[in-house]
């Protein structure tokens, strides 16, 4: 919640702001931006519940999504690209995988990107045909560099995560590796603009 009493930008239009508003602005959107890693955790427990036909939640999904792939020895990064992979299903219903993308970009590689962007259209190899659409659909990005790493994110880690009896580490394990990615990003056109 904001708080009413802290320094204000004086203008009403932003043609009018002067370098003492932006700076009372930027100082602001830093203290902001050190809790991005709440609202996202906040956001993901939005999923808890939603079974959406599954055997088991969406919550349940992405942290047996996490749970696989920290298993199999995929560093931090990978993990939490991993565990927020759906995080898009609550407001992008028809678009779950570019608001992930979206989310992660400033903060994870070019290649973590792409694999979260993409997941979607090769998870889609599994059930596509029964709903009359193109299962190989992900073959036109056969010659991507990112194209193997997205089959394998899918066939060994989201594709089996809807087990019921699965191992399914809780949210709290996978808080501090979400607190490290989302720390300080890689890229943001207002990276420069955060202040202690």
């Amino acid at each position: 919640m904001s708080d009413v009493t802290a320094p204000q930008a004086a203008f009403t239009h932003m043609k009018d702001g002067t370098a003492e508003d932006w700076k009372i602005i930027a100082d602001s959107f830093g203290k902001f931006a050190q809790t991005l890693p709440d609202r996202i955790l906040e956001h993901l427990k939005m999923l808890e519940g939603d079974f959406g036909g599954f055997q088991v939640d969406r919550l349940t999904h992405c942290l047996q999504t996490a749970t696989l792939a920290h298993r199999d020895g995929k560093d931090d990064e990978y993990v939490v690209c991993a565990l927020l992979h759906d995080i898009g299903d609550t407001l992008g219903t028809y678009n779950h995988a570019d608001v992930a993308a979206v989310l992660l970009e400033p903060f994870v590689s070019e290649a973590n990107h792409w694999m979260i962007k993409h997941h979607a259209i090769f998870q889609g190899y599994h059930f596509f045909h029964y709903l009359g659409m193109d299962r190989d659909m992900r073959n036109q990005y056969k010659d991507h560099p990112h194209f193997n790493r997205t089959i394998e994110f899918v066939s060994k880690y989201d594709s089996p995560a809807f087990d019921p009896e699965a191992e399914t580490l809780p949210l709290s394990y996978f808080e501090p590796m979400v607190r490290k990615v989302f720390a300080e990003p890689r890229k943001s056109l207002y990276k420069d603009a955060q202040t202690d």
